[in-house]
């Protein structure tokens, strides 16, 4: 399991159905919606400023989600998919997104409905990813509107970590861990 932490007296209000594994940590200021699942090494730092994340959000292995106190909260909508690697600062990702591996957010953007942040993208400062659209590249650019299938991968995507954190809570996976 996870760990919780305070900072300056600040507990994190974790939903009671949030899944979370060894090696996560959630610190100071943040708010976590029901359904959504932390997994290894994932860092949630709300300790300068606030970090609200949805209902079946999905932040996976190795994330960082941080914020500075210049420039505000981490606001992170629900159904969205935070692929391994990736770091969000400061910045507000709506519902239905789906970030790629590695990708870096900067304070400030916006990602709107409906959008795909390509593995290892870098959305600068202050720019906003339009609803529908990929953005791919470093800096980031729109590529293009996403596809049905993308469409269709974006709104799967929760549902299968939902399903996962439950095969992980049923002990389907942890029971077959062996320390060797």
């Amino acid at each position: 399991m996870g760990k919780v932490m305070p900072y300056k007296g600040v507990w994190p209000e974790v939903h009671e159905t949030v899944f979370m594994t060894d090696g996560s940590y959630v610190i100071g200021d943040v708010k976590i919606g029901a359904d959504s699942s932390l997994w290894f090494n994932a860092v949630v730092r709300g300790d300068v400023c606030p970090i609200r994340i949805g209902e079946r959000t999905s932040v996976q292995d190795n994330v960082t989600l941080h914020v500075t106190h210049d420039t505000g909260p981490l606001e992170i909508g629900s159904n969205v998919t935070i692929g391994h690697g990736a770091t969000l600062h400061a910045c507000t990702v709506r519902d239905y997104v789906l970030i790629g591996m590695g990708a870096t957010l900067l304070d400030d953007c916006v990602v709107e409905p409906w959008s795909i942040v390509a593995a290892g993208a870098l959305v600068r400062q202050g720019f906003r990813v339009p609803s529908g659209m990929l953005v791919a590249g470093v800096p980031a650019k729109v590529m293009r509107p996403i596809t049905e299938e993308e469409r269709r991968n974006i709104e799967e995507s929760p549902e299968n970590y939902v399903r996962y954190a439950a095969h992980y809570r049923e002990g389907r996976v942890l029971s077959q861990a062996v320390d060797r």
